[in-house]
């Protein structure tokens, strides 16, 4: 089954293209002009075995704002199509990743409802170090939130523990990618089954 697919979004603020393939091995390719931001989006990769090419120019004259959303709407959407009927997966999956003095905890459910709690906590204020590519630490809860909505998941997020702001991000992102890896991966017991007690999702 080729579960591949390619995403566009093209507005004034933003141009974004995505591909995705969720049978891939951690392959990425990502350029989003914030390299903070590139830097979390590879840990989905990497940690949940996803070939993933992310190409955006964005508004970062105005501020990092645009970009990041925009990126949540359409990864959300290439997720949401790529995964299709949601026939023989597991459905749901989660993952508790530590990293250094943090520790992450994040569950999904591809249950077709568009549903987030993400309990985060920093220290300081932004992410990055380059002017134009700061990330305000709200951000990082709004693209999680826009990510659940348009991939049409429930999202459950949340720091454990930890000082470190970036090891504490960077282990939310590793959850993400594990958790969604085990949630998309087929069930051999579910015979190609809807897995729902419905028979839809």
């Amino acid at each position: 089954m080729d579960r591949q697919s390619k995403q566009e979004r093209k507005t004034n603020e933003t141009d974004v293209n995505i591909s995705l393939n969720l049978d891939g091995s951690g392959i990425t390719k990502i350029k989003t002009g914030i390299g903070f931001f590139d830097h979390m989006l590879n840990q989905i990769a990497i940690h949940g075995l996803f070939d993933i090419e992310i190409m955006v120019t964005g508004d970062l004259h105005v501020d990092a704002h645009h970009t990041i959303e925009d990126v949540g709407i359409v990864l959300g959407n290439t997720f949401l199509q790529t995964i299709g009927d949601k026939a023989g997966i597991f459905r749901m999956g989660h993952a508790y990743v530590p990293m250094d003095d943090a520790l992450a905890f994040v569950a999904v459910d591809f249950s077709n409802r568009p549903y987030s709690s993400v309990d985060l906590s920093w220290t300081g204020n932004h992410f990055g170090t380059k002017q134009d590519e700061l990330i305000p630490v709200t951000l990082i809860e709004h693209f999680l939130q826009t990510f659940a909505i348009h991939a049409c998941i429930t999202l459950h997020v949340k720091i454990l523990s930890g000082k470190n702001d970036h090891h504490k991000a960077e282990a939310v992102f590793k959850a993400l990618g594990r958790a969604l890896d085990k949630a998309s991966r087929f069930d051999s017991k579910r015979k190609g089954n809807i897995p729902s007690s419905k028979g839809l999702l």
